[in-house]
C-alpha cells in the first residue's frame, strides 16, 4: 500500500467532471517492462523498454525500483557516478532512501517524498538506503524517471528539490473513487510542488476496484499510464493493464482509468486497488544522444561528457562523501 493515503476521500478537492465535448485519449500501446538490476544490485522494472523515445519525449527513462521487502543486510543502491543534459526524479512511495550530489544537494526521502535532480551541466551522485535500512531490512518501493532537457537548458546551474510527501497536491475523482497524488505540473487547476523546465505534469492515482477516473489532460501534452501494482483498463478503448505495464495513449484531453471490477477475471487478489503513475509532458522534439548517465543533443556532445567526467569536471567530493564509495564509470 502505498505510504501516501487517506482515509476519507470525500474531504478533499475533486478534480472536474469532463465538459460535454471532451476527447477521451485512446491507447496506441501497451508493452510490458522487463526485470533488470540496477546500482549495486536492487531489482527494477523497466517501464519504458521497447517504446519508441518520440512516443516518451519529454521522458527518456523510467525504472521502478521493488516492490520489495528486503531481509537484514540485503537494502542495496548505488555508488558515485556523474549525470549531465537531464533531470532524475526519484519518488519513493514506501521505504528509505538517502541522496548526496556534488554540489551540495540531497537528503533523505521516504515514504512519499520525492528527490528531483536537475544535472544540467554536469554533476556527480549518489542514491543508497540508509545504514539503519540496511541491517532491520524493510520494504522499498520506488520510481526513477529521467525527463529530457531542451537544447537551450543543457547547461543550466544544477539544483535538488526535495519535495516532501505533505507538499504533494490530494485530490479526488468526483465520486471519491480515486486518489490522486500531484507532484508536479497543473491537473484540473491544481499545481503540484514539483518546478520543472520542461512542461510536464506527475500524477500518482489510487483507482478502487470498479472504480474509474477522467483526468482533465492538457492536449498539447503526450500522456503514459504506468501500473505500479493491481489491474484494471485505460482509455476510453478500455484496454487492459496490469503490474509492470505502460499504455501509451493518443490524442485528446482527459485520460481516463478503470479499476478491476471485485470478482472479475483480471482483478489480482494481492492488490485490488489499481495504482498508476500518469505522465505527460510537451515533446521537446530534439535530437538525442544518449550513452549511460550522458543525455545530450550530438555524439560530441556525449563523447566532451564523457571526458569531462573523466577528468573531473563534473564535480569533486569531499574526502568524507569518497569513503562511502568510489565514483562509478562514466560508460555505467
Amino acid at each position: 500500500m502505498p505510504a501516501v493515503t487517506v482515509e476519507d476521500t470525500t474531504t478533499l478537492a475533486r478534480v472536474p467532471l469532463p465538459a460535454p465535448r471532451t476527447v477521451r485519449r485512446r491507447v496506441r500501446s501497451v508493452t510490458t517492462a522487463p526485470s533488470g538490476f540496477e546500482g549495486e544490485g536492487f531489482p527494477v522494472r523497466r517501464a519504458f523498454a521497447g517504446v519508441d523515445l518520440r512516443a516518451l519525449d519529454p521522458f527518456l527513462h523510467m525504472d521502478q525500483m521493488g516492490e520489495v521487502e528486503y531481509a537484514p543486510g540485503e537494502p542495496k543502491g548505488t555508488s558515485w557516478h556523474p549525470h549531465r543534459g537531464f533531470e532524475t526524479v526519484t519518488y519513493l512511495l514506501d521505504g528509505t532512501f538517502e541522496h548526496a550530489d556534488s554540489h551540495g544537494g540531497g537528503g533523505t526521502i521516504s515514504d512519499g517524498d520525492t528527490q528531483w535532480m536537475t544535472a544540467g551541466g554536469g554533476v556527480l551522485h549518489i542514491e543508497r538506503p540508509p545504514e539503519s535500512l540496511v541491517l532491520s531490512g524493510g520494504l522499498f518501493h520506488g520510481l526513477q524517471l529521467w525527463v529530457n532537457l531542451p537544447r537551450a537548458r543543457k547547461w543550466v546551474e544544477p539544483r535538488y528539490q526535495d519535495l516532501r510527501a505533505r507538499q504533494s497536491v490530494l485530490l479526488a475523482s468526483p465520486d471519491g473513487g480515486a486518489l490522486l497524488r500531484v507532484i508536479a505540473g497543473d491537473v484540473g487547476g491544481h499545481r503540484g510542488p514539483g518546478s520543472t523546465y520542461t512542461p510536464m505534469a506527475m500524477v500518482h492515482a489510487t483507482v478502487s476496484p470498479g472504480a474509474s477516473l477522467d483526468l482533465p489532460w492538457r492536449p498539447d501534452f503526450n500522456a503514459l499510464v504506468y501500473v505500479l501494482s493491481g489491474s484494471g483498463a485505460v482509455g476510453i478503448d478500455g484496454a487492459p493493464v496490469h503490474t509492470g505495464q505502460l499504455a501509451v495513449l493518443g490524442p485528446g484531453d482527459t485520460v481516463t482509468v478503470h479499476g478491476t471490477r471485485p470478482g472479475d477475471r483480471h482483478a489480482e487478489a494481492r492488490t485490488p486497488d489499481l495504482d498508476v503513475v500518469v505522465l505527460g509532458g510537451l515533446p521537446i522534439r530534439e535530437p538525442i544522444a544518449m550513452y549511460g548517465p550522458f543525455v545530450m543533443n550530438t555524439r560530441q556532445e556525449v563523447l566532451d561528457a564523457m571526458t569531462d567526467a573523466s577528468a573531473g569536471r563534473l564535480g569533486t567530493l569531499p574526502a568524507a562523501r569518497v569513503a562511502h564509495g568510489d565514483v562509478r564509470d562514466q560508460s555505467e
